[in-house]
């Protein structure tokens, strides 16, 4: 019989009226590799939360080796040995790596309380060779890549023995190169006893990795076992209710030959060179390149958030426009980042406030300049029925509230609002599930059937390739291909985004 290490008995947790989770009851084998999913929304992130003790349940409850575990807080999880590495990574970017793996638990040198510092250094050297990261103690945490700053995560969990482990998206920010890397310490992690919960929308690497597997779904518990008894097509349907006969829906209408942005040699001394290329009305034309081949650098270039270089932008086929935020606004120009919580939302603040953030001055009277509350108020609601973002009351609900797909939707809603012309999305699918991306992409498409004209950066080749009319391929700063729907070859494509600046490729 296998043992357990953690059981969850009937936990209920309920949030501005509506369930977050409904008598979840859900058995952890010790020394296995969970693989928790689910739709933004379903509950995941709020089952986690509970285990690691950030919230309590309303009902139901937990058992940690047999015994009763009512934590109240994050460091009563500690205690328990239970680490949390969160999506969104929970380090002081201003402290070293030392400090962040001991701010909470300084040694003392006995019986003087000064701090220990050999100990500390000693103990993060041999916490940097267990994960394979050949940097110095006192690095700061903010020189670190995104795949460095998650093994300082693990390293954290490795601190304090910890006997389960929480992943929660932890491949979102990788390269592939890192996220080969981590799959090798969970599976070393995993040969040493340790006990998984391993949370991702990405199905390949779940299939990968765990044991076994257990779905979510609106709150509830659908299915739970060996992996042995999924497939991906299976566990989207667990997912979503329904089986979705794609995941990339059709759009019905073409791009029309008139341009709505014409980018004529653009340039930024280190970061883009010699950028051309059109989009057309209707059009969706994908970015791709590899992490730092200039996609995101262009996209904040072309609606102004960064300095502008040399080189010109036309729209609708006229003069050219000073290229920056307020311009690019009156210009119908929107702009969604692929950081929506730290750029793209407020997120203490209710989902209506939001929602009016590029709007707000059309709806002033035109004599007293006064805000008309009752005509933003239904065009706030209007656009969220039209999206169908899942919240309760949008003038008092925090947008932290709402799940991540549904925060995506928020980010773009408040531009629709302003009825722009031209939208850049930068990875608008990043870090939701299936369903929601179904929805994301819908979206986009009934954009351009509106004529709207689309610039998708993705660093997920297939969703382009799904999406898109044409692909821009971008490598160290610079356009180095562009294909058209019927030459779309995945093999090509990524040939283009690893050509050196020689002509020659690193394949």
């Amino acid at each position: 019989m296998t043992d357990t290490i953690l059981e969850f008995r009937e936990i209920t947790k309920t949030f501005f009226g509506v369930h977050a989770l409904h008598d979840i009851s859900l058995v952890v084998p010790r020394g296995h590799i969970l693989g928790l999913i689910g739709q933004n929304g379903a509950g995941k992130s709020t089952l986690m939360n509970i285990l690691g003790g950030v919230i309590r349940p309303d009902g139901g409850e937990m058992l940690l080796d047999g015994a009763p575990y009512q934590p109240r807080s994050a460091s009563d999880a500690t205690r328990a040995r239970i680490a949390f590495i969160h999506q969104e990574l929970n380090l002081f970017t201003n402290l070293s790596i030392a400090e962040n793996l001991f701010i909470d638990a300084l040694p003392r040198r006995k019986p003087l309380p000064l701090i220990d510092r050999g100990t500390i250094r000693r103990r993060t050297e041999e916490l940097l060779d267990s994960v394979g990261l050949a940097v110095a103690p006192n690095t700061m945490v903010e020189k670190l890549s995104p795949g460095e700053r998650q093994l300082v995560e693990i390293m954290k969990a490795l601190s304090i023995d910890a006997n389960i482990i929480i992943f929660d998206e932890p491949t979102t920010s990788l390269t592939a190169r890192e996220t080969e890397q981590l799959f090798g310490i969970i599976e070393r992690l995993r040969a040493a006893g340790k006990t998984m919960i391993y949370i991702s929308h990405i199905l390949g690497d779940v299939m990968d990795i765990a044991d076994d597997i257990a779905v979510l779904r609106d709150g509830e518990l659908v299915a739970q076992g060996p992996k042995d008894d999924f497939d991906v097509s299976r566990m989207i349907a667990l997912m979503v209710g329904r089986n979705l006969e794609q995941l990339y829906p059709i759009r019905e209408t073409e791009p029309s030959d008139d341009v709505l942005m014409d980018v004529q040699n653009v340039c930024q001394t280190g970061i883009v060179e010699d950028i051309n290329f059109t989009l057309r009305k209707g059009e969706v034309l994908g970015v791709f390149g590899l992490m730092g081949s200039g996609r995101t650098e262009l996209a904040r270039l072309l609606f102004g958030l960064d300095e502008f270089g040399t080189g010109e932008v036309r729209l609708n086929g006229g003069s050219t426009y000073n290229v920056g935020v307020s311009d690019s606004i009156k210009n119908q120009i929107a702009f969604v980042t692929e950081n929506r919580r730290e750029e793209g939302l407020l997120m203490e603040m209710p989902i209506a406030d939001n929602l009016a953030l590029v709007s707000l001055s059309q709806f002033k009277q035109r004599m007293t300049q006064f805000i008309r509350q009752d005509d933003l108020a239904q065009a706030a609601q209007d656009v969220t029925a039209t999206l169908q973002i899942k919240c309760g009351n949008i003038a008092s609900q925090p947008a932290k509230s709402l799940s991540g797909g549904n925060q995506q939707k928020v980010v773009i809603a408040k531009w629709l609002m302003s009825r722009p012309s031209i939208f850049i999305m930068d990875e608008p699918t990043r870090g939701i599930d299936v369903g929601a991306k179904y929805e994301i992409y819908s979206i986009i498409n009934d954009l351009a059937g509106q004529g709207t004209g689309i610039l998708f950066i993705s660093s997920e080749l297939e969703e382009l390739m799904g999406m898109c009319d044409r692909i821009l391929v971008m490598s160290r700063g610079e356009i180095r291909g562009e294909f058209a729907r019927r030459d779309f070859n995945k093999e090509n494509i990524l040939r283009s985004a690893f050509r050196e600046e020689n002509g020659h490729e690193s394949l």
